[in-house]
């Protein structure tokens, strides 16, 4: 456990709010070099800080097994969400307190990439191919992380066979939930143009905001479907409304909003922003769809049993294969290899005190070693 517990420390130590570069990547390069992986770092991006376009550090690592062996892939972030304020112990100096490692990304995901390099030290080189694909904006706009990173391995020919992504996907104990797939995202804006005027010449005027509310009431009724066998239904929420307006007596010249839909593999993208834009341009305004990811599935079978196998052997837990919960870059990963996301306890991420159990990172690691053994043996 004590080899585990400081690599996760040396990760949570070093600050690394979206989009993270150096000091993280640093100690992750620090930790693998030694293990034999060859570390390929790089970074994208070039806008002003805050600005989706701003620099993100992402890292590749290889271990290369004898010629024509299988690749297993492990995936992950070293970037996370701010704090935020009124944390027990500071949250980036991790804090042993009684059966827990505190710190922020101790589940979300530095625990989970501390177990994934301590397994592979339990991984016999000639085994087969393993590597790291490793990010630092999945909790950002995530425009120059696992993308740049994919089209890198292309470039490369690092084609692995399948990979897991250390998502905190487990909800009550260590082991309970694996994701086999996610639904897809898409935000739109949406805009009605109106007439600025006087509120008491209304006829002077032409008011956006009520054209605005029936488009919102059109679209907070749809029933976008009923879910499917691997999905839960998809569902529309409203998550803006705006109206640039700062004096009582005068009509607007403009309203927006904005939705965010998670759909099922009943739908793409766009299908949706079509959908959408549709109804928009019935009221007498507009939308602009930004598609984050499309929904995706890696049905039940081998990968998902040698999951499985692994996590019944450390803890007699079954885990539950879901495609809940929120998107991850497995969207992306995907399109090269069949992907399943594992991981921690989801109980404290993105929260202050975010906490790992101590017992949770040695059990993780060896359920994380047995699965790479076994998907290189396939």
């Amino acid at each position: 456990m004590t080899q585990v517990l400081d690599l996760a420390k040396r990760l949570l130590a070093a600050p690394s709010v979206t989009p993270a570069t150096g000091p993280v990547f640093d100690a992750m390069e620090a930790m693998l070099a030694p293990l034999g992986f060859e570390v390929t770092r790089f970074r994208r991006g070039d806008g002003e800080p805050g600005s989706p376009e701003e620099a993100v550090e992402n890292l590749f690592a290889i271990r290369r097994g004898p010629e024509g062996s299988r690749h297993f892939a492990f995936a992950g972030h070293l970037d996370v969400v701010p704090p935020g304020d009124g944390w027990t112990s500071a949250p980036f100096e991790p804090e042993e307190r009684g059966e827990l490692l505190y710190g922020r990304g101790a589940v979300d995901m530095k625990g989970s990439i501390a177990c994934m390099v301590d397994a592979v030290a339990n991984v016999p080189a000639d085994a087969g191919t393993i590597s790291f694909i490793i990010t630092g904006d999945e909790e950002g706009p995530a425009l120059h992380g696992t993308r740049a990173l994919i089209d890198f391995m292309k470039a490369e020919g690092h084609q692995p066979d399948l990979c897991l992504v250390g998502e905190p996907t487990s909800v009550n104990r260590l082991g309970d939930m694996m994701k086999i797939g996610r639904r897809g995202s898409v935000n739109i804006w949406l805009e009605v143009e109106g007439a600025q005027g006087h509120v008491a010449y209304p006829h002077l005027a032409d008011n956006p905001i009520p054209k605005l509310v029936a488009m919102l009431a059109e679209l907070d009724a749809l029933v976008l479907d009923e879910g499917t066998d691997w999905f839960q239904p998809s569902n529309l929420e409203i998550t803006e409304i705006d109206t640039p307006n700062r004096a009582h007596n005068v009509i607007p010249a403009k309203a927006k909003a904005r939705i965010s839909i998670r759909f099922n593999d009943c739908h793409s993208g766009a299908s949706l922003s079509e959908k959408i834009g549709a109804i928009a341009q019935k009221h007498g305004g507009q939308a602009l769809p930004i598609i984050s990811g499309e929904p995706f599935l890696t049905p039940p079978g081998e990968f998902s049993d040698i999951i499985a196998s692994a996590v019944k052997a450390e803890t007699g837990l079954d885990p539950e294969p879901s495609t809940t919960g929120g998107t991850s870059d497995a969207r992306f990963l995907r399109a090269v290899c069949p992907v399943i996301e594992f991981g921690l306890c989801n109980a404290t991420m993105h929260k202050r005190d975010e906490a790992v159990a101590i017992e949770d990172l040695s059990t993780l690691s060896r359920i994380y070693a047995a699965i790479a053994k076994d998907a290189l043996a396939l």
